[in-house]
């Protein structure tokens, strides 16, 4: 008869700690992991981008303004265009503002992009994401393309 262990199950995240502006850092006994909040934004975004119906992220101004900060000084580019986040010691807020399709359910989109974007940054980060704000800034229609080359005259 063999003597079977019982033991807890071993943490692997002990705390979760702010260390200055933009991160959040996870503390273990083996050591430290600091993730940045732009981490987070991209995580959130391709969580967002995933859910059917939803053309883009980001409103008009928002997205000429990504274009324009990427080409003059490389900040975060379309990657995290429309999404905000706040990292804290354990939680993470995050704020989205997304374009539709049209004919898509906008409540059901909206529920389907929060809890895809929450699975991925809880499962992903380890913070817990304490709100997932919905701002839909604006409705895809059909044939309203717009070329990338009017797109980009515009911001010039």
């Amino acid at each position: 008869m063999s003597a079977q262990r019982s033991e807890a199950p071993r943490q692997t995240s002990d705390t979760v700690q702010t260390r200055g502006h933009g991160s959040a850092e996870l503390v273990t006994e083996r050591g430290r992991t600091r993730i940045a909040e732009t981490v987070v934004a991209k995580i959130a975004a391709m969580a967002a981008r995933d859910v059917q119906g939803i053309h883009a992220l980001g409103a008009g101004m928002s997205r000429a303004l990504g274009v324009v900060r990427e080409r003059l000084i490389g900040g975060p580019g379309p990657a995290t265009q429309g999404v905000a986040v706040e990292a804290g010691e354990r939680q993470a807020a995050i704020d989205l503002d997304l374009i539709v399709e049209y004919g898509v359910a906008i409540p059901e989109v909206a529920a389907a992009v929060r809890r895809n974007v929450i699975e991925a940054v809880e499962n992903m980060c380890g913070l817990e994401v304490t709100e997932v704000n919905i701002a839909v800034e604006d409705l895809h229609l059909p044939g309203e393309e717009v070329s990338s080359e009017q797109q980009e005259a515009r911001v010039r």
